[in-house]
């Protein structure tokens, strides 16, 4: 299984290098198209960043491989939740004193109901109508974003930076390169992904969910995680929350969207009885900080850390996986 453990480690990196290489190279082709900022970030960087979930969510659903397309996006929000704000937290205290947050966390927990809705009502899956439906949700959420934009001063808290992608104001031989090489390297990365981690969950004796739950949604969240804690570091924290939210959101909608519109997914039942609730309650922990408005704090950081620890130490036990 060491070869399988290679080529999995192997796809992550090809998949996140690949992703970043799309984002700038899309980017710098619109800006070079006189593209506005606001619709680059709330278009190509918002879809572009979550093109590596997506894409193996495609792969994973078209090859039959449900566990890992649910599984990772599962985990994803898990994860993003208590360990990417966890752990920077501990660090430095992640802050949600951010002006209309409160507005997107709304959406966020509309989107987690929606998701058990489909999750929970028989026969519990995603299929093509409610995966268009989920896509046309992300597609009402990108609008009102837009709209707002426009209407406020303010900036929104879940949009994207575009500056750091944007690196010529014309059409340059590597944006043309990056652009190629992300559009190679992310259906590779997938490949290379759903097929051994398959390969590894039967090697395993787990349900294919347990792959995307950890190996495959912690390597997908890694860039957030590496954003979030440099941003502790600089004591702007204050950056970190809207992204992640927005970052649910993407990954619920336009992920779970596209598992929808790529075939149909069904849900596993251990995930209605143990992942689903999971991500639930994180998604109910976010939005209690961001409605009350307190600080997440160095020992509220610690706690969604070790719970997140021991999210994967009975995810593996309850698999049989130690």
């Amino acid at each position: 299984m060491l070869t399988e453990v290679l080529l999995v480690v192997s796809g992550l990196a090809i998949l996140l290098i690949a992703g970043d290489l799309l984002v700038r190279g899309a980017v710098g082709l619109a800006a070079a198209m006189k593209v506005p900022a606001l619709l680059i970030s709330l278009t190509i960087v918002a879809f572009g960043t979550s093109a590596p979930e997506l894409v193996v969510t495609i792969q994973a659903v078209i090859t039959g491989n449900d566990g890992i397309a649910l599984g990772n996006i599962i985990g994803s929000n898990i994860a993003n939740v208590l360990l990417v704000l966890g752990l920077p937290a501990i660090i430095y205290p992640v802050t949600t004193h951010v002006l209309g947050l409160r507005r997107h966390a709304v959406f966020m927990l509309l989107a987690t109901a929606a998701f058990c809705a489909a999750a929970y009502t028989s026969p519990g899956h995603i299929n093509t109508p409610i995966g268009a439906a989920f896509f046309c949700a992300i597609l009402a959420y990108i609008l009102y974003m837009f709209i707002r934009a426009l209407q406020s001063p303010e900036r929104e808290p879940v949009i994207d930076e575009v500056e750091e992608y944007i690196a010529d104001d014309k059409i340059s031989v590597k944006t043309v390169f990056f652009v190629i090489a992300g559009l190679i390297g992310l259906p590779l990365g997938a490949h290379l992904l759903v097929s051994n981690g398959s390969i590894l969950a039967a090697g395993l004796g787990v349900r294919e969910e347990v792959i995307g739950l950890t190996i495959i949604a912690f390597g997908t969240s890694l860039p957030e995680l590496a954003t979030v804690i440099a941003a502790a570091f600089h004591k702007k924290s204050d950056v970190a929350i809207g992204g992640i939210i927005g970052s649910n959101i993407f990954n619920l909608f336009a992920v779970g969207g596209a598992a929808g519109l790529a075939g149909t997914a069904v849900f596993d039942p251990d995930s209605l009885r143990f992942d689903i609730p999971v991500m639930v309650v994180a998604a109910i922990i976010l939005a209690a900080f961001v409605f009350t408005r307190r600080d997440i704090g160095r020992f509220a950081g610690a706690a969604m850390t070790i719970g997140y620890l021991a999210f994967i130490y009975f995810l593996a036990q309850s698999s049989g996986a130690f």
